[in-house]
């Protein structure tokens, strides 16, 4: 089956809010990824012919958000098998992607499920099974989402109940981007918000900017507008304000890494929104699929791996003039120290629950396994 019309396929089944995040040229076997480093400012298209292209995509960006890196890393094990469908490129290809982004398990995940797939098989039909694979997974994560998205649904509906007027929005905090540009389609923290939109129900977000990268201010900000789902772009240390002055009902988010105890890793800056919720009294949910839970890790503190990334990132920011050209500037005085940490950890104490693709649970191992008996302990 062809890749667009697949992909067509389950965008309609779903109805689902996608940005053609990733998809199957129309060559049958090339991969088109929208580059969200140019975003928002340019809607760029990118090929990916080789497996060396889509280790790259993943390490500098161009496709971020744990959902969408697994499904990529999988259509990158699919070129890799289009190239060289022998044992040892197979493994070759899965090393690079493992060490391309360190703290998203959903990468190691995919990766883990096609080496179980394609290594049993004679390589004269790895690589068709290996797109058969991408493709089971592209269409699973839009199913996915929109499961999240129905039962974090409930979360928004009881918060309307209580609001006193009937116009009265709810006011919804969210941190980086988990909508549908981190997934193939709906998005985790976003799919909620979407369905709520979509039935009438009057909300508003408050989108963190999210430095250094800014993924709120140049992804969230540009997915919900296309939506029309009103919002606010606010400075990251923002969030506490609103919480003390009554301006936020629910704080949702997503995760990269969650381990069976209830901690999530997310992007930097989401447990200081987590400690300011919980001081406030207001509701702090993680959306995830549960592809993000590492079975492997109880303590997310002491052992998720926190991916460091360049200094430039935090050094230079990017933007457009108002000629319309677009400016790179350096903010920080010359030879100043500069370290980037891409993620931090919430324990799982502050987080009021976690919304799963089969239903919303609390933040412990005794919740999680209660969802996902498949990950209790032996």
């Amino acid at each position: 089956m062809k890749g667009l019309h697949f992909m067509r396929m389950i965008t309609e089944t779903y109805d689902a809010v996608i940005f053609d995040t990733i998809a199957v040229a129309e060559n049958g076997w090339a991969i088109d990824i929208l580059d969200q480093t140019f975003l928002p400012h340019d809607h760029v298209i990118k090929r990916l012919t080789k497996a060396t292209e889509g280790g790259e995509a993943i390490s500098a960006m161009r496709v971020r958000g744990a959902p969408l890196i697994g499904v990529t890393a999988a259509y990158t094990m699919a070129l890799a098998m289009k190239e060289n469908a022998g044992d040892k490129n197979l493994r070759c290809a899965a090393e690079i992607l493992r060490n391309s982004r360190p703290t998203a398990v959903n990468l190691a995940w995919a990766v883990d499920q096609m080496l179980k797939l394609l290594l049993p098989l004679e390589p004269s039909v790895r690589c068709k099974a290996a797109y058969q694979r991408a493709n089971e997974m592209a269409g699973k994560d839009i199913a996915t989402n929109l499961a999240i998205g129905e039962h974090g649904l409930t979360i928004l509906e009881k918060i309307k109940k209580k609001k006193k007027e009937e116009c009265e929005p709810i006011n919804v905090l969210t941190h980086c981007n988990a909508g549908a540009l981190a997934t193939v389609g709906w998005g985790t923290a976003t799919a909620p918000i979407y369905l709520a939109h979509r039935r009438g129900i009057n909300l508003h977000v408050w989108v963190d900017e999210t430095r250094p990268r800014n993924q709120g201010a140049s992804l969230t900000a540009w997915e919900l507008s296309r939506n029309k789902v009103p919002h606010t772009v606010i400075s990251d240390n923002v969030g506490g304000h609103l919480m003390q002055n009554g301006k936020v009902d629910v704080c949702i988010t997503g995760s990269d890494r969650t381990t069976l105890n209830g901690d999530v890793a997310n992007k930097i800056g989401t447990y200081l929104k987590a400690l300011a919720a919980h001081d406030n009294g207001i509701p702090f949910f993680v959306a995830l699929p549960s592809s993000t839970i590492d079975c492997k890790i109880t303590d997310g503190v002491k052992d998720i791996p926190i991916e460091k990334r360049q200094s430039e990132e935090v050094a230079w920011i990017s933007g457009k003039t108002e000629s319309g050209k677009m400016e790179r500037v350096c903010i920080v005085p010359e030879g100043t120290p500069v370290e980037n940490y891409a993620f931090d950890v919430t324990p799982a104490k502050f987080i009021t629950g976690l919304i799963t693709e089969r239903g919303i649970t609390e933040a412990s191992y005794a919740g999680l396994t209660a969802l996902f008996p498949e990950y209790k302990r032996q």
